[in-house]
């Protein structure tokens, strides 16, 4: 079910309940990206995210030799 299929169904059970509609999806998004944004320009990342975490690898087993 996409985005709009939900809205539809909120907005049909919100009208059996004579509660008021659903805002429509998206109606938000720029004001949540522009206060994440503000968050991120208050609150910088503290670890740097390009280089990933270092793995340490066992080194590779030899095969058994059969004696």
């Amino acid at each position: 079910m996409d985005a709009i299929q939900q809205h539809m169904l909120d907005t049909y059970r919100a009208a059996q309940l004579s509660e008021p509609a659903p805002p429509p999806p998206g109606r938000h998004d720029r004001e949540v990206l522009r206060d994440m944004y503000r968050h991120w320009l208050t609150h910088p990342p503290t670890r740097g995210l390009s280089s990933p975490p270092r793995v340490r690898l066992s080194p590779p087993r030899s095969p058994k030799s059969p004696t």
